[in-house]
């Protein structure tokens, strides 16, 4: 991977942006949210592109924030493609099992994203074999862990769905490109 200002960079850029696209639904009265995933109607399927950069409110963005900028550093350090490859698999796999599975609902927000770069985390060190990768896996796995109550549904404004799948996506990428 790039050098840590590269990712520092990038990060930096990705949260503007997330809080950027924030203001703009506040402003519209949360009219984005329109691009959120709804299950089992064609139209929105594309919106599992769109719907992780979307959140209800501020706090909703605050909450996946700090998490899903230390999850994609943490995962930045497998390399470039492995980066890649975990975020296509958390966005894929976590964003068509909401729109297969998922409740009736508009589903949003970059939970999702945080949930499949856990996921990845938690189970890459292990398929590494590397010593420096098991213990970020380690680390993660002690200090975020009981973040798994997560995947369960807690709470019908809650979208555990996307929780479930996108964990399901990190562990995906983990179990196939993590070496």
């Amino acid at each position: 991977m790039k050098p840590l200002s590269f990712q520092i960079r990038v990060l930096l850029t990705l949260g503007a942006l997330l809080i950027a696209i924030e203001v703009a639904n506040l402003l519209t009265g949360n009219a984005l949210n329109q691009f959120g995933v709804v299950p089992r109607t064609l139209s929105t399927l594309p919106y599992i592109f769109t719907a992780p950069f979307l959140h209800g409110t501020p706090t909703h963005l605050m909450a996946n924030l700090v998490p899903l900028l230390l999850f994609m550093w943490l995962t930045m350090q497998w390399g470039k493609r492995t980066f890649l490859i975990a975020t296509l698999s958390a966005l894929l796999i976590g964003g068509l099992g909401v729109w297969l599975f998922g409740r009736s609902a508009t589903h949003i927000g970059a939970s999702g994203m945080v949930y499949g770069y856990f996921g990845f985390l938690v189970l890459a060190g292990f398929r590494s074999n590397k010593v420096r990768y098991l213990l970020i896996s380690l680390v993660v796995a002690a200090l975020y862990g009981g973040m798994l109550v997560g995947v369960l549904p807690t709470s019908k404004f809650i979208s555990f769905e996307y929780h479930l799948f996108g964990f399901i996506g990190g562990l995906f990428a983990a179990w196939h490109w993590a070496r």
